[in-house]
């Protein structure tokens, strides 16, 4: 599970630099700019998601320890 969320994270990341390339700087939200800009949201989401999870799962596993 950890592989996973560091290969979906490293994914996000690739992905949020990628459409920051794709910006349009002199018009942000038209045209493409703005699928980009939504993209790179996602991908800030997804990174978020992740770490939330990695978080639970070492909560889980010191609960776990405990009993």
């Amino acid at each position: 599970m950890k592989i996973f969320t560091i290969i979906l994270s490293v994914i996000a990341l690739g992905l949020i630099i990628f459409n920051f390339t794709q910006v349009n700087f002199d018009a942000p939200f038209e045209g493409d700019s703005i699928i980009a800009i939504i993209t790179i949201l996602a991908s800030l989401c997804v990174i978020v998601m992740m770490a939330i999870l990695r978080t639970s799962k070492r909560i889980e596993e010191k609960v776990k320890g405990r009993k």
